[in-house]
């Protein structure tokens, strides 16, 4: 099925090579974001558990997991085959639609990576980093490949069966990851002092750089999934900077009203939702539909991100209230902006279209978020028990940074907030002296 005698279009191509650089730079984008949430000890940390998911996952695409996302259907829509494992078969002049394939299958591992990559913030400062070794391709495999393959490969259940929309990855890229990371923290428990100690970002200008870096590459990630320099792609590249825009603005309005301070790190926090919402609806909604799903996430994700407290479960950098929830909120909203200019057919409640469509991306919603949850924590729980997932109390408290990297980000970062470092972790050149 995706193999064609054809030619590739020049322009679609183009694009999609510049689309595929700039969903890939997300990466680097949302570990310089996570690294400046986080406190000082444990900044290299997470800058790691991001890069090292482009390695990891890039293994495993290209060994299997892309056949089973986009080959053909093998079982009743749930996987596809291995046909094209270790990329077999998918030569030069290999075409997918009117790109060639290898390129159409690195888009997708683009996206495979930053998913995975999305879920450390879930556990930061506290995971043990050899365990994320293990964790990610096992998961990329049971968790991403799946949904994808039912989402966007060929015979995929929720797309070809149920009939639910999903553009750019609502389901497979962000409902997954919030609810893997929700199985993540409760699978590892809240780091030392959650509740009761002050973990404030350290670095807010990081934080702004990479929401930056997520916005500009975020273009590629929506108007590339076009797969093509055409009309849909430009409709779904201006939803995505009006969702953004609006995400933004509903985020600072809530603080005002009810902190009294619009917030750097909620101007970040409410751009970041309003991207994640649009992600699945940006190819289904006018300008009008990007407008209130950019807003109606960024107000309820604004809300969202206090959930953990009241819920008892340790969130670190907010992958439940941002991810799980932007992405359930720009899910479900097709039901009701989906227009028929944008989607070729289907129409939202709003539109004249029904209940129909509403209901069938609440199904899609609920199976996927209780399948990521279930299989993450089920791997979450065997590593755990196997090589341990939590990071020792000791390394938790002097920083993951020095205790597993040997290294600090800034001249005094060893010391935490006043954390006494254990002389034994230092690296030689370190010993000299502990102090600032």
């Amino acid at each position: 099925m995706y193999l064609a005698a054809a030619h590739a279009d020049t322009g679609d191509t183009a694009w999609l090579l510049a689309a595929t650089a700039l969903v890939l730079l997300m990466t680097p984008g949302l570990a310089l974001f996570y690294g400046g949430m986080v406190r000082t000890k444990s900044v290299l940390n997470m800058l790691m558990m991001s890069f090292v998911s482009i390695a990891l996952v890039t293994v495993v695409w290209l060994a299997g997991g892309y056949s089973l996302a986009f080959g053909d259907d093998a079982w009743a829509g749930l996987i596809g085959g291995l046909r094209h494992a270790g990329m077999s078969g998918l030569g030069p002049d290999s075409v997918q639609g009117s790109v060639p394939t290898l390129l159409f299958a690195t888009f997708q591992l683009t996206f495979a990576i930053v998913t995975a990559a999305l879920i450390s913030g879930a556990v930061a400062d506290r995971a043990k980093f050899g365990a994320w070794l293990v964790f990610v391709p096992v998961w990329a495999v049971l968790v991403y490949v799946p949904v994808a393959h039912w989402v966007w490969g060929p015979g995929g259940w929720i797309a070809h069966h149920l009939g639910a929309l999903d553009f750019a990855g609502g389901l497979p890229v962000e409902i997954t990851s919030g609810a893997s990371g929700l199985a993540l923290c409760l699978v590892l428990g809240p780091r030392l002092g959650f509740k009761k100690d002050a973990m404030r970002p350290h670095n807010l200008p990081m934080v702004i750089l990479g929401a930056g870096l997520l916005w500009f590459g975020w273009f590629g990630f929506n108007a590339g999934s076009a797969l093509g320099a055409n009309g849909l792609a430009a409709a779904a590249f201006l939803n995505t900077m009006a969702a953004g825009c609006t995400g933004l603005l509903g985020w600072l309005f809530v603080e005002q009203k009810r902190d009294g301070h619009p917030t750097t790190l909620g101007a970040a926090s409410g751009a970041v939702a309003g991207l994640v919402a649009i992600t699945p609806s940006c190819g289904s909604v006018s300008l009008l539909g990007a407008l209130v799903v950019g807003l109606a996430a960024g107000v309820v994700c604004s809300y969202a991100v206090s959930w953990k407290f009241r819920l008892d479960y340790d969130d670190s950098l907010d992958v439940v209230g941002v991810h799980l929830v932007g992405g359930i909120i720009g899910t479900l909203l097709i039901g009701l902006f989906a227009e028929k200019a944008m989607t070729g057919g289907t129409e939202g409640l709003l539109y004249g279209g029904g209940l129909a469509q509403l209901g069938r991306q609440a199904v899609a919603v609920v199976v996927v978020a209780v399948y990521a949850f279930t299989v993450t924590y089920g791997i979450g729980k065997l590593l755990d028990r196997t090589m341990g997932f939590r990071a020792s109390e000791e390394q938790e408290h002097t920083g993951l940074d020095l205790t597993v990297h040997a290294e600090t980000a800034y001249d005094h970062g060893v010391l935490g907030h006043g954390a006494p470092v254990s002389h034994s972790v230092l690296p030689a050149a370190q010993k000299v002296s502990t102090q600032p």
